[in-house]
Parts: structure tokens; sequence; C-alpha cells
């Protein structure tokens, strides 16, 4: 009895730290301007296409430009997997940074950056300051749940388990 259950918590838990995390969070597919481009004149609009469908609620979409300046002009729209903002004229050459956090269909938020260069500058007139949370998110950053959350209750199940029956056996 002692070595079946020993041998059913060794093959669960090998099951359980074998399993990966899981993906279920949304996830960027696509970029318009594609992430990295190099440009010679602004987009009209960033628009972001996810692997599946996302939120409305709490979907945050920016374009920040190298002198730290929001140029993303408005609220970002969703419409299905795709939020998009427009971006009005852009201003110094350099670097832009886009950021999105935006809610998957699993109900957690996920953030993530992505950039596209202006090669020439334009004429554009930036709007504020940009907030510290809105280009300082680390890329690919699913905030996904971590494999020690499948592990210690399976743990902890397995482990009570075997006391269990390691109990019951004592009373034999």
């Amino acid at each position: 009895m002692l070595a079946a259950v020993f041998a059913a918590l060794l093959a669960a838990t090998g099951t359980v730290a074998g399993v990966g995390v899981a993906s279920a969070h949304s996830a960027i597919v696509e970029m318009s301007p594609p992430d990295g481009a190099a440009l010679d004149a602004g987009p009209d609009t960033v628009t972001l296409t996810f692997n599946e469908a996302i939120s409305p609620n709490y979907a945050n979409l920016t374009v920040v430009g190298p002198d730290g300046h929001l140029w993303s002009r408005g609220e970002p729209t969703v419409d299905g997997n795709t939020i998009s903002v427009p971006v009005g004229e852009l201003g110094p050459a350099g670097t832009y940074t886009v950021a999105v956090k935006v809610t998957s269909a699993d109900g957690h938020a996920v953030g993530y950056t992505r950039s596209f260069e202006l090669t020439q500058p334009g004429d554009g007139t930036p709007g504020p300051k940009a907030d510290a949370s809105d280009a300082d998110e680390d890329s690919d950053s699913g905030g996904g749940v971590q494999w020690w959350w499948f592990v210690i209750p399976a743990v902890v199940l397995f482990g009570g388990g075997l006391w269990f029956a390691l109990r019951s056996h004592g009373d034999d």
C-alpha cells in the first residue's frame, strides 16, 4: 500500500513539475507599423493585433517619443483582437516606444512594449510628458502564473495524502 502511494506521489509530482507555464494570455501577433521598423514619416495610427479577443475595459496604448513626450492622440479603440490609437505628426527623429496594456480573455492584464524608428524629423507638436508607467513596461511581460503556483499545491495535496496513508497504515 505504502509503495503504491509513494509511486502515485512521485508520478503526480513529475507530471506537475513537467508542465510549463500556461500561455493562455493574449500575445501580440502583428503590429502596424512593424516592431523595429525604420520610417521616414510617422504613421497615422498604431495598431496591435493579438492572438485572441481582448477586453475593451482598461485598455491602454501610448506612443512615447525619444523626447519623453506622448505622440499618441486620444483614447485607444479596441475591436475584437486589435487595439489602435491615432498618432499625430511626429517630431524628433529617433526611437518611438509603443506601450500597451490590455486584459486577456482569461481576465489577466498583460503589458508589452514595442518600438519603431523615425529616421527623418517631423514638424509635429508633442503632447505632455509621458508618465513613467506609459513606457516602462518590460518587453513581453505577460504577467503569467509562475510554475510554483502549481507545484506548491501539488506538494501539499500529495504530501497530505501520503501523511494520511501512512497514518492509516499504522492503525492496521
